[in-house]
Formats: structure tokens, sequence, C-alpha cells
């Protein structure tokens, strides 16, 4: 009965407005000084940041603790993405997330290892009923670490409200101390028509900016006309660390009226991969900076955006003068205002259409197909933001370049190569490369004579062979001598070519569970799960890559 009684007020404050954001109810989830390394809708490869980035003095191991009464509701363990990580749903309806974790406490660490060898996997998604794991407010759920796409050790956090959209935890009260203003790189401006131009170019032009002495920030004047739109390279710091963080507001105004806004206070993952849409995708395909567009295009149905400002498009007529202001803020109210004068001027003439040729076309609402004699391949509708004129170029040895990286996909491009001449089609993969001796792995699905991949990328393809079998060689023993001091058994374990697929241990012919860490390359066995036996034991390692080449690596140790 107290179960459906929390339901229902669950059910009550879903209900409630933003200004009901319950801001005492969550405590830290670590009890050391608070310092980030990533903030919340920070941008990143295809995606916002979904929380918080807290450091851990660099280390692993620090206690984890649950920040409100609820119960664990998810655990999921895997090679990359989040690696160790733990759900807790809360009465108000709020669900958080720990990730990267070294380990689980003890109750849950041995609810997930008793799962996981019925299972026979290390990877695995659980999902305990409200009864089997509750938790207090403060209570150890876990110890940070590094685990799975971690670039170090650090504990990701997160607060998700009931439709599992991630909400910025500053908004709970979780303080960080910031009394810096963000920092900007650059400062662009994007003719949006074909007869825009800005200081007579057709082109987004970047801006000189100028520093004064009572610190403010002024552009050097431009001539423009036409539709135009901002696009700023922009980041935050916080006090205590030198890490270059997402900013939390960018607004525009023009002449005094409101012109542009997007804020980070909450998204949905379903719309996460728009961030393409969002930056200028072209210029950091090709320099690694990005920049965000200050106005929202078509195809872009993002939730940042406080559609009450306008959709930073600006229209600069001749002869006469406009003002933008640029503001940049953190969560802490610190602001960075630029101020960008603009005098329209019409030219003489329009530029000359510029258009790249090319008899095939994407467009976003129609899927596009192209077939030959070696492959074929598929567009999936709204795959693409806008009209792409596609190059694509047979390439010598029945490879082909489809465009290049300078376009986002949305959705999955599928590939389809012929195997047709292939000596050893078991062992074939679709690779995409720019050096043709470094392909990478994109997918190796055989359907009759034909091989088969997804990807989200542009760029060039073929056909590829991988005959080697993966590497294993021990890395803490060494055949038939004793361990009995060993805590672990590691084993390291490498495919060049396609990548581990699959692996498994036993130990005297029972599944023993190691753990993978594809960042370092090893399998570890903790001696703690008393799989082994006193005397001798004999290991057995088998690793398969993603073709099917295997590798069988065998040994015995001697335990007391």
């Amino acid at each position: 009965m107290k179960y459906f009684l929390l339901l229902f007020f669950s059910f009550l404050i879903t209900k409630n407005s933003w200004s009901q954001i319950p801001e005492n109810y969550f405590t830290s989830p670590l009890k050391i000084p608070l310092v980030l390394s990533g903030t919340f809708g920070e941008l990143r490869s295809n995606h916002f940041h979904s929380g918080l980035d807290i450091k851990t003095q660099g280390k692993k191991g620090i206690n984890t603790h649950s920040v409100a009464q609820g119960h664990v509701s998810r655990i999921k363990i895997s090679e990359g993405g989040y690696g160790k990580a733990i759900y807790i749903k809360h009465p108000n309806g709020y669900t958080t997330v720990y990730a990267h974790l070294e380990k689980f406490a003890p109750k849950i660490e041995a609810y997930v290892k008793k799962k996981q060898y019925a299972k026979e996997s290390y990877s695995i998604e659980l999902y305990p009923k409200a009864s089997e794991l509750p938790v207090l407010k403060d209570e150890i759920i876990a110890y940070t670490g590094n685990s799975g796409g971690s670039g170090g050790p650090h504990l990701h956090f997160e607060i998700r409200d009931a439709q599992s959209r991630p909400m910025n935890p500053m908004l709970f009260g979780i303080d960080i101390p910031d009394t810096k203003k963000p920092l900007v790189n650059s400062v662009w401006l994007y003719p949006l028509t074909q007869d825009s131009h800005i200081n007579g170019q057709y082109q987004p032009y970047r801006l000189k900016i100028n520093t004064h002495k009572n610190g403010t920030l002024t552009t050097t004047p431009v001539k423009a006309c036409g539709e135009i739109g901002i696009g700023v390279s922009t980041y935050d710091r916080q006090n205590a660390a030198p890490n270059k963080n997402g900013v939390y507001k960018i607004h525009t105004k023009l002449n005094g009226t409101p012109n542009f806004e997007l804020i980070m206070k909450r998204f949905s993952f379903s719309e996460t991969r728009y961030i393409n849409r969002l930056l200028d995708y072209s210029y950091w395909s090709e320099n690694k900076s990005r920049i965000t567009k200050l106005f929202i295009e078509n195809n872009n149905p993002l939730s940042i955006y406080n559609n009450n400002y306008g959709n930073g498009y600006i229209s600069v007529t001749n002869e006469l003068s406009y003002t933008v202001d640029l503001s940049i803020s953190d969560i802490k109210g610190n602001t960075k205002s630029i101020f960008i004068p603009i005098t329209g001027e019409a030219l003489p003439s329009s530029r000359n259409n510029i258009s790249i040729s090319s008899p095939y076309f994407a467009l976003p609402e129609e899927s596009f197909s192209y077939k030959n004699d070696y492959v074929s391949f598929t567009i999936p509708k709204k795959a693409v933001y806008e009209s792409v004129p596609i190059q694509i170029t047979d390439l010598p040895n029945n490879k082909i370049q489809i465009h290049d990286d300078s376009v986002p996909l949305h959705k999955y491009m599928h590939l389809s190569f012929s195997l047709k001449n292939q000596i050893l089609p078991n062992q074939c993969y679709v690779g995409t490369y720019t050096d043709e001796k470094k392909p990478k792995y994109v997918g190796a699905n055989k359907v009759k004579n034909r091989i088969t991949a997804r990807t989200r990328s542009f760029g060039k393809f073929g056909v590829f062979t991988d005959s080697i079998a993966p590497k294993i060689k021990p890395i803490n023993f060494s055949n038939k001598k004793w361990i009995s001091n060993n805590k672990t058994l590691k084993v390291w374990i490498e495919d060049l070519q396609t990548g581990i697929k699959n692996y498994k241990a036993t130990i005297n012919g029972n599944f023993a569970l190691m753990e993978y860490d594809y960042k370092t390359n090893l399998l570890v066995y903790n001696f703690e799960d008393g799989i082994s036996t006193q005397g001798e034991n004999n290991l057995k390692v088998y690793v398969e890559d993603n073709v099917g080449n295997n590798t069988i690596f065998e040994a015995v140790f001697y335990r007391k």
C-alpha cells in the first residue's frame, strides 16, 4: 500500500511546472568538494552531455551516495558507454543516474554478480523490483571508477524527470562555485539565402572581436544585406578547474528586441543527435571546433530553444543600421556580452548562383537509393537535414566514395556489397577508410552472396578481409605456476582489425566472470568469486573477433 501511495504522489509531482523543481530534495552524490570536468548540455560528438562529470581527485573508489531515498530501478553494465551504471527511482518521480563506476556497494554487487553468473555474461541490464534494492538518503551505493567510455576517473551524475528526460542537476540546488564569466573563441555571421552577403562575401564570415578598457566586447562593424544569422564558439570555466565546459544560456537581441535564446535546462535523448543541426557541422568536421548556430533552421526540433524569443534570423535592409547584443551566461548568472554593429549595404549585383554538379540529390523528406554492379546503398527519409547533392565516386577494387563527412547523417545509411570473387567471403567485412591500409570496421552481416552494414557517416567504403585471429596473453600469472597471493587473474586480449565481439572464460569447466576494459585490453577475474579450487586449476579463455576468427588460450595455475 505504501508503494502505491508513493506512485500516486509521484504522478502528482510530475504535473508540476518548472517553478516546482525541488531545490533542496537531493544532496550531493559525493562527499568531497565538487569539481566539474563536464557540465549539463555540453556539446559532444553527436550528442549533448546529459549530466555532470564530477572529478574524483584523479582516483577510483570514492564512496558514491544515493542523493535521496528510493530504490534501484535499473542496473546496466557494458564495455562501452556508461560502463557500470546504477539508476535510482525516487518517490518524487525523478530518477538519478550514477555512471562509470568501479563497483557497487556489497548488497547491490552481490545481486548483480548472481545475475551475471546466471546469464554467463559480463554485460547485463537489470530492472529490479521496487522491493528488492531499496536505498536510503546518503546511503553508499557504489564506488567511483573509470568504466565504459570514460576518459579518466570521474562520476557521471544525472537527474531525469518522469519521462526519462535528463535535466540540469544544478537546477536542483547542487552547487558548484563559479564566479567566472564564459569565454569566447570566435563570432561568425552566416548568409542564409542565395543573395545574402557579409562584407561582400557569400560565405560564413568570422568577425574580429575588440576588448575595450571597460571590459566591453564589440566586433568590428560589418556591412551586410539580406537574411543573416550569428554563430559563436564559446565555453565556460568554474573556479576550481581549467576544463572548458559548456555554457548554460545564449541569447541575442536585435536593436533591443529579443531575437533568439537557447537554454540548457532539459532535453530528451530522442532529440540529442540534432546537435548536428545546432552546430556548424561542416566547420566541425574540418577544424574540430564547435560553432553554435544562433538561428533555427528547418528540420531542427530541439527543445532547448525559447520559442518566445524568435528564430534568430536577422533581416538586414539597405542603408539601415542594426546592433546585435549577444549574451552568453553560465547557470550562476555570470554573463559575457558582445555587441555586433551591422550596417545594411546592398551590392550592385547579386552573386551568380553557385551549385555543386551532381545527378544525385538526397532530400529530407524522401529516401535515396543507389546501385551499381557491386554495391548498393540507401539513405532513409529524414537522414539529412536539407537537400544534399550527393557526390558518388566509383573507386578501384570495387570500393566507393559516398560524399564526405562534411555533411551529417541523422539516421543510418544501409550499405550492401557483393561478395562475388572474394577469396575468403566468411572473413570479409565492410570497412570505411581514409588510408586504405587501415580500414575501420563498419559491419559484416552476410546474406547469401552479399555483405551488409550500416553507418551514420559518409566517406569511403569497401570490402576488406580479416584472417588474423585475436591475440591473448597472460599478464599476472604464468602457466603451471602458483599464484596463491593473487587477488585477480588478468589476461590481455587484442584484435587490431575488426575488434573483439565475444569472449568467455572458464575455470575447471565452470563459467568465470571476467570484466573487460577495452581501453586497456584487459580481462580481469576476481578470485573472490570463488570459482577456482585449491590445488590445480584449468583456465580456458575464448576470444572471437567480428568476422568469426577466434583464439583459445589455455593454462594451468595453482592456488592454496
